[in-house]
Formats: C-alpha cells, sequence, structure tokens
C-alpha cells in the first residue's frame, strides 16, 4: 500500500473544502480516482480495471483489480467473432477484436476484467453472472512521474466535475427565485451577473425595456433557467417575466408570504405596465389594501425596483363579469355580458370612460384580456363597437395599426 504525506494532504483538503465549498467526501472520490489511474498507468495492464480506497487519516491507499462474473451467454463465442471479423473486413472497419458495435450486448472475453462463473463460485460460493468480484493488488512504495501526473490531472478534472455538479444543484433550487449580484460586464446586448460561484446572463428578451445598466452596478433578477453543457453551466436571469414582480411582492407583503392574501392572477408589458388580481383567504383581510401598503410603501418599494412600471391592483372575482369590471379599472363600467362558451365579454362604457377603459395604444384592455383569459369588447352605451381585445393583441378605433398586435 501506498503512504502519502498526511499531514500536507489534510491542508490541501481543507483549503479546497473552504475555497470551492466542494465536500470532503467528494474530493476524496477524486483522490481515490486519481491514485487508481497512477496505479494502472504505472503498475497495471490493458483493459485491467483498478479501484482505490484512501485513508485521509493515515494516507494509505489500498488497491484492488475488479472483475465482472460471467457466463457463456454474456460473452461472444470463437464463431461469433470470426463472423464479426469477416463483417467487419467486408465493410472496411476496423478489425481488431476488442471493438465491438455498440448495439452488441455481449463482450470479448478478456481475463483482466471477467471472470467465468466457475471459476468465481471457487472463491465466492453465491457468485452469479454480473456479479463483480475484487482481487487485491501488490503494494507498491511509489510512483513514477508520468503516474503523479496522471494523478493530478485526474484529481483536478474531478474537482472541475464535482464544482460544477454543485453549481448546477444548486441554481436549479433556485429557478423562480430572487437573487442578486453585481453586473460585470455587457455584451451584445446582454448583461452577465457575477453570482458569486457562477457568472449569470440575462438575455436582451429578458430585460426591462429602458432600462439601462452599469458595471459594479447590483441588480436583482429572478433565476429563469440553469442549463448543464459538456464546458460550463450556464445560468439564464429575468426582469421580465410575470413572476420576478410576485416574487418582489411577496417579499414586501407579509400577507402573502403568510398565506392570508393570493395573487391570483397576473398580465404584464415589462416596464410599462401591470395588473394583477389578488383575493383574500381569511376574511377580514383586504387584499388590495396588504399589497398597496400603508401609504402605498409596499407597492412604492415594487415600482422603484421595476424603475416605474405602473401596477394595477385589483380584486379578483368567481364572477366573471365582476372580475372583467375589475379588471378595466381604472375605468368605470356600466355592464358586462358574458359569453361563457366563447370566453368572450361584451362590456358597455359610459362615452367619458371609453377611451380610459381601451388604454393609450389599448393597453389597459389588452392587459385586462390578458388577465381576466376573455376576449373583451368595448363599446359605448349605443352598442358601437370601440375596441376588442385578446391575449395576442387589440385593434379598434383610435388605436393605431402598429399596435394591433401585443404592446412591446
Amino acid at each position: 500500500m501506498v503512504v502519502l504525506d498526511v499531514k500536507n494532504f489534510q491542508i490541501a483538503l481543507e483549503q479546497l473544502e473552504l475555497e470551492k465549498g466542494i465536500p470532503r467526501a467528494k474530493l476524496i472520490e477524486g483522490i481515490e480516482a486519481a491514485l487508481a489511474a497512477a496505479y494502472k498507468k504505472e503498475y497495471g495492464t490493458k483493459g485491467q480495471i483498478v479501484g482505490a480506497k484512501f485513508d485521509s487519516k493515515t494516507g494509505k491507499t489500498e488497491f484492488w483489480q475488479v472483475k465482472t462474473v460471467v457466463d457463456k451467454s454474456m460473452i461472444l463465442s470463437e464463431e461469433e467473432l470470426e463472423q464479426l471479423k469477416k463483417t467487419k473486413e467486408e465493410s472496411g472497419e476496423k478489425t481488431e477484436m476488442e471493438i465491438v458495435p455498440a448495439e452488441e450486448k455481449k463482450a470479448v472475453f478478456n481475463l483482466e476484467r471477467h471472470i467465468w462463473l466457475k471459476e468465481a463460485k471457487k472463491i465466492k460460493k453465491d457468485a452469479k453472472p454480473g456479479d463483480e468480484l475484487t482481487f487485491p493488488l501488490e503494494e507498491k512504495q511509489e510512483f513514477g512521474r508520468i503516474a503523479a501526473q496522471t494523478a493530478k490531472q485526474v484529481i483536478a478534472q474531478k474537482i472541475r466535475e464535482t464544482e460544477k455538479e454543485l453549481v448546477f444543484e444548486e441554481f436549479s433550487k433556485k429557478e423562480g427565485e430572487i437573487v442578486s449580484g453585481a453586473v460585470q460586464r455587457i455584451s451584445e446586448g446582454n448583461v452577465f451577473v457575477d453570482l458569486g460561484r457562477v457568472i449569470a446572463v440575462m438575455p436582451r428578451n429578458e430585460q426591462i425595456s429602458g432600462e439601462h445598466y452599469r458595471i459594479g452596478e447590483r441588480i436583482k433578477a429572478m433565476v429563469l433557467l440553469t442549463e448543464k453543457n459538456i464546458k460550463d453551466i450556464n445560468v439564464y436571469l429575468t426582469r421580465t417575466h410575470p413572476k420576478f414582480l410576485i416574487k418582489l411582492f411577496e417579499i414586501e407583503v407579509p400577507e402573502i408570504a403568510g398565506g392570508a392574501v393570493e395573487i391570483k392572477e397576473i398580465a404584464r408589458d415589462p416596464g410599462s405596465r401591470t395588473k394583477i388580481a389578488v383575493a383574500s383567504k381569511i376574511k377580514g383581510v383586504d387584499p388590495v389594501g396588504s399589497l398597496v401598503g400603508q401609504r402605498g410603501v409596499r407597492v412604492n418599494a415594487v415600482i422603484n425596483e421595476l424603475g416605474g412600471e405602473k401596477i394595477d391592483i385589483i380584486p379578483w372575482s368567481e364572477d366573471p363579469a365582476q372580475f372583467v369590471a375589475n379588471a378595466l379599472s381604472p375605468a368605470k363600467i356600466i355592464g358586462v355580458e358574458i359569453e361563457e362558451n366563447k370566453k368572450e365579454a361584451k362590456v358597455i362604457a359610459p362615452e367619458d370612460q371609453l377611451s380610459l377603459a381601451i388604454g393609450r395604444g389599448g393597453q389597459n384592455v389588452y392587459l385586462a384580456a390578458k388577465l381576466t383569459g376573455y376576449k373583451i369588447d368595448i363599446r359605448s352605451r349605443t352598442g358601437k363597437l370601440v375596441a376588442e381585445a385578446t391575449e395576442g393583441g387589440v385593434k379598434g378605433e383610435g388605436i393605431a395599426a402598429k399596435n394591433e398586435a401585443k404592446p412591446e
């Protein structure tokens, strides 16, 4: 068995655990993989599978060889090998016996990694095909330069892999949550944010229109998605997602965090205007007042974080007609006629409330349609159709053609 410098190893483990945040058990796994690779490089043979057990307290390492118990159904026969060789030669492929098609379930027998069932039973009576048996390897006192280099590379790779896995796990759990970090750089419209263990990116389409970011500035955003690829971990942020606004209110409003008030629906035109429908789960609790706060302190905190985005907070209602009327706030509505089978609402508004119900560029009625899920027709007292809106867009009198789609 190999004995290593325990003191230096303990110091190195502590430093890595502290600096990288990698659990000691993961580091030990990396060391064992490295030592096994180094042993095989220095003293092993081709095809051999080497295992290692490292004792961080004593610095000692034990090595063993792993062999899989096989029977004839798991191994290619001589006839099958000849046929495989012939097929490969005819196709112009390599003909080495070690090369077996990926779809081939049988393997070429290798004395270094296989042991026949009959022989295995002499060692372990209850051995069965597929079991793995271990055989102690000869003790060695030192590794050569090449083996040591191999060990170093394996440890470094294991640390990178483990660190990447931990970062992926951490930020996968944070999807849908708010994080804060410093703007590191801005490139081609994308904002890169330093979150400590990873540099996240906020794509242009996830940024609020009109906002400008400065290098070093601290910003809040929501983790939208975490991806893992071969090279790195990609974390994507958003400030435009409706859930980002909901999370901001959860921070400011104890009644939401405590479950007394619920945000039922939300429709957002990022950077411009948002409509939120809220309901109370506890009798006597004012849902709208809870979000507004005393003198508007709570809603203003959210508005300030969003750079002045207007927020309409309305009471949610189980009655579709009432909900549509509420959604068109601040306009005063005379009546609402619901066609439930078509998910349509015909709204009657006084002449002096028509422009308010529609909103600039149709924004108010569009957001109301998006909030309620109903197609909304705005009509005058005389029944004249003034505007109609769906979740896909809005059109009508006084609304420019460029707004006959989802407002930007």
